[in-house]
């Protein structure tokens, strides 16, 4: 639908005009997520390794090389950063389980609002993470066509939600991303 101001002692009113037939068009991608191309291989998923879980975050992530990304990034590389952000979950999560503990004694007594303190923990954990994965993407992964990012994904052997970090290829041509 089109608008025509014609002056402005005209301003307030809206006149419509007849609208053209419009080609059909590729739908536009709104979404954070990158369109991923047909002949893209899957993304790869880093899963934690830990032992300790709070509200679906591990305390470690698997430092395993992926064979996948095998001329991709050299092992060193990607090491590193998984201990980034193993040392970002190290400083993070004793913290959060220590009020998970106290927030489970008080519940009782305050009607679930002791559980606040973690669950804002556990958000501030992850935005620190994806702060982290945004920076590793821009110092190196996306020069190498990689994406890093935490992703909430179902676990394999229950119906429970994980984080992990996935790791996805990017197309060969660029794309614009909105910030």
């Amino acid at each position: 639908m089109s608008v025509l101001l014609p002056n402005m002692a005209d301003f307030d009113t809206i006149y419509e005009l007849e609208e053209e037939e419009e080609e059909e068009s590729e739908p536009v991608v709104r979404s954070q997520e990158l369109p991923r191309p047909r002949d893209a291989p899957d993304p790869v998923a880093v899963r934690g390794a830990g032992h300790i879980t709070v509200f679906g975050l591990s305390n470690k992530f698997d430092t395993e090389f992926p064979s996948v990304l095998t001329g991709k990034v050299a092992p060193e590389e990607f090491k590193t950063s998984i201990s980034r952000v193993n040392a970002c979950l190290r400083k993070n999560l004793p913290v959060n389980v220590k009020w998970l503990l106290c927030g489970c004694l008080c519940c009782c007594c305050t009607l679930g609002c002791s559980l606040w303190p973690v669950i804002c923990l556990n958000k501030r954990t992850r935005r620190s993470i994806q702060k982290l994965l945004e920076w590793e993407n821009n110092r190196l992964y996306h020069k190498l066509g990689l994406h890093w990012k935490l992703s909430k994904r179902k676990c394999e052997t229950s119906n429970m939600m994980e984080y992990v970090i996935l790791i996805e290829f990017l197309p060969k041509y660029p794309i614009f991303r909105p910030d």
